[in-house]
């Protein structure tokens, strides 16, 4: 039981959640890894795209490990719980980089919060994503609950929360969760494909644009034009295509 790394040449990190036997369920040791993994990963410059998905083809991850985790029930414990992977997907959501949850099975719990807290997700056809916190006299504690409310608006939101019920992959594209539904097996194929296409773009366009769209800020995608207008990447580019139309 771990949490796994394993980094590309081009820049793509891949977080894999490795404790199968426990439908990947975090306990306090893979938490811990988790959040010093994503801190180590916010500040490198290197990284161009990270991929989190779940070892095995049974499940994303199952949230924390009940096992383990049901041996420490004070309101101290809860506390730490949500401080650790709250602190952990914090980093992630505002990391500079993208990332995509490849989402290879089963994921309820805390697992649907990870997923959540990834920029694009990708959902193989024959999994499950479920909100379920509130069949254990819980709410989302990672920071779900405001992610799924930007996401779907309060209403909706609402209904997840309070229905508590797997959905199938199907649905979750529908409502508007996932991204992507791609064939049983397929879910990291497909979120190595879209990891590679960002890579190959411009760095500081990609983190700009992750940035203006989480900011909603006209101001600040107004602030991040000028420089990438006068930057190397735009002006190749811009010479590669007055070379082609000279040519046709």
């Amino acid at each position: 039981m771990t949490v796994q790394l394993t980094r590309e040449d081009n820049g793509i990190v891949t977080v894999t959640l490795d404790h199968p036997e426990a439908r990947n369920a975090l306990n306090w040791a893979m938490q811990e890894s988790f959040l010093e993994i994503m801190q180590n990963l916010a500040g490198d410059s290197e990284v161009r795209a990270v991929i989190i998905t779940g070892a095995g083809d049974k499940a994303f991850c199952a949230g924390g490990d009940l096992l383990e985790l049901a041996d420490f029930p004070t309101e101290e414990d809860g506390a730490r719980l949500a401080t650790i992977m709250g602190d952990a997907l914090n980093l992630l959501e505002n990391a500079p980089f993208p990332s995509i949850a490849a989402i290879n099975g089963h994921a309820m719990g805390g697992g649907c919060e990870i997923a959540l807290a990834c920029d694009l997700r990708i959902m193989d056809e024959s999994a499950k994503f479920g909100m379920v916190q509130l069949s254990l006299g819980l709410t989302p504690g990672w920071g779900a609950g405001q992610r799924v409310l930007h996401l779907l608006g309060y209403n909706r939101a609402l209904e997840v929360l309070l229905m508590a019920q797997p959905m199938t992959a199907a649905d979750a594209l529908a409502m508007g969760l996932v991204n992507q539904v791609v064939q049983a097996g397929a879910a990291y194929t497909h979120a190595l494909n879209l990891a590679q296409h960002i890579a190959r773009q411009d760095a500081a366009a990609v983190t700009a644009t992750k940035q203006i769209l989480r900011e909603a800020s006209s101001e600040i995608e107004r602030a991040a034009f000028p420089p990438l207008w006068a930057a190397d990447a735009h002006l190749q580019a811009v010479e590669h295509f007055l070379q082609k139309r000279s040519q046709s």
